[in-house]
């Protein structure tokens, strides 16, 4: 209830999460059916990168604007040049009213799913914080796409799931203020989620102080059930100290086919321009395959009838 993102728009954690949030709904639009973007924390919806809020941290230089002017953090504009995701989902942000003359504006998540999104998809918005859900209601009061709710994002899954479409993706992007003990209400969502719509796909965003932290929330990916859990990570300090941000990582329940291989390029750019004093790190691998996922329990036969 205290965070708020207007700090931290922009920044090398949001670059990652908004590179691969498009990836996904990309993946969705390869199929002609209509689908369903719920976002369980939501945000106000938009930030300004000129406001007092961004202004005081200035995270974003060290993210988004490391991607339009590579050339003034000591990278070499033409090694630079972004893959076709990348640049994608970089004109789209340049593409906004209010960026015409330079970035002024960062969508948050629920803006830029809706520039990626079609006329005949739909998105659910959960948002707990009543200024910031009022913010979001005035930016989509004119989209009958896109539907806010005031309220906590993990209980309304219970009501938003299964959407009516039957595809779709849940983006879950809590702020951490409970720490290591968000991580159990995640699990928990995800469990009573994957009951309610096996078949969605779920992107769980998570920052990376301590990796002791992160661990535990990874294995349980690995036995949640689900047949593939795709994880990227993208580290520019080492993950050793509680103080700073230091990386942050997407994990993808259902992960929709070849998204690894969508990911890897951006993912070994975004390592090279976000890096920061040291040589940034990135992963790209698997928790949970087709061929790791437990096997189905055998049908239980009748028992044979004993001739006399």
């Amino acid at each position: 209830m205290n965070y708020r993102h207007a700090y931290h728009a922009g920044n090398f954690a949001d670059v990652l999460k908004h590179a691969v949030l498009l990836a996904l709904i990309e993946a969705l639009k390869l199929k002609p059916a209509p689908f369903c973007v719920v976002d369980t924390h939501a945000g106000s919806g938009c930030y300004a990168l000129d406001g007092a809020e961004a202004d005081k941290t200035g995270e974003y230089k060290d993210g988004i604007t490391r991607l339009l002017f590579p050339d003034l953090h000591g990278g070499d504009a033409h090694a630079a040049a972004l893959p076709p995701l990348l640049r994608h989902w970089l004109d789209s942000i340049l593409a906004l009213p209010g960026n015409e003359h330079g970035l002024k504006l960062y969508p948050g998540s629920p803006l830029q799913a809706a520039l990626a999104m079609r006329e005949i998809d739909s998105a659910q918005l959960c948002e707990l914080h009543p200024e910031e859900a009022a913010r979001l209601r005035e930016l989509f009061r004119r989209d009958a796409r896109m539907h806010v709710h005031g309220r906590d994002g993990y209980e309304a899954l219970k009501a938003l799931l299964p959407p009516k479409e039957k595809r779709g993706l849940v983006l879950i992007d809590p702020p951490y203020e409970a720490q290591e003990a968000e991580y159990r209400l995640i699990e928990q969502a995800l469990k009573e989620a994957l009951q309610r719509w096996p078949t969605g796909i779920y992107a769980v965003w998570y920052p990376v102080k301590r990796r002791s932290q992160v661990q535990p929330f990874l294995r349980w990916l690995t036995h949640c059930g689900a047949r593939r859990v795709l994880h990227a990570e993208l580290l520019v300090h080492g993950d050793d100290s509680p103080l700073r941000l230091n990386g942050s990582g997407m994990a993808i329940i259902n992960a929709p086919w070849q998204l690894d291989e969508t990911l890897r390029e951006p993912l070994r750019a975004l390592a090279r321009l976000l890096a920061q004093e040291r040589p940034a790190e990135w992963k790209l691998d698997w928790l949970a395959t087709e061929s790791t996922a437990a096997p189905a329990k055998p049908a239980r036969l009748p028992p044979t009838p004993r001739r006399r």
